[in-house]
């Protein structure tokens, strides 16, 4: 009976159909991206996002999951994914950053993408792209829902 047992079980585990897994967006953290600047420029795609934003999470599984979306950040850019509402101090070319609006707000923003992602006379709003050249400057900022087609145009635009 034991012996049934252990080979159902055997069986069972190996029944299991094991994909291949997919290859992903290798996201960067503030300060990984400096070390990677430092040794190789290149241009940089920072995604602000927060918990509760569902059309962010709605890029997750559509836009940074298309494979052609996937090749091109992974050849062409850094890529780094922040919470807007991070409660984190970040280091970033030796200043340091930090969420100022902690307890005065109740969904407050960090001080990175408020610097980066801010817009005059508009508040700023997620889900928010940022695309930065090989010199760290912003080249475009984008506030919507991006699909996988609008986010490989802005990827492609110089």
């Amino acid at each position: 009976m034991r012996k049934g047992c252990i080979i159902g079980i055997f069986l069972i585990l190996f029944a299991i159909p094991v994909g291949a897994q997919e290859p992903g967006i290798t996201w960067l953290s503030f300060e990984q991206l400096e070390d990677s600047l430092a040794v190789k420029p290149r241009k940089v795609m920072i995604s602000f996002y927060a918990d509760w934003c569902v059309y962010c999470k709605k890029m997750d599984r559509a836009a940074f999951r298309d494979p052609e979306v996937v090749e091109t950040l992974t050849e062409q850019y850094y890529a780094v994914r922040m919470n807007a509402e991070s409660r984190d101090t970040i280091v970033f070319d030796g200043v340091s950053y930090s969420n100022k609006q902690l307890g005065k707000k109740r969904n407050s923003t960090h001080e990175i993408p408020l610097l980066l992602a801010s817009r005059e006379n508009y508040p700023f709003s997620l889900p928010a792209i940022v695309l930065l050249d090989e010199q760290f400057m912003i080249t475009s900022r984008h506030f919507e829902y991006l699909s996988p087609e609008q986010m490989k145009n802005i990827l492609k635009t110089p």
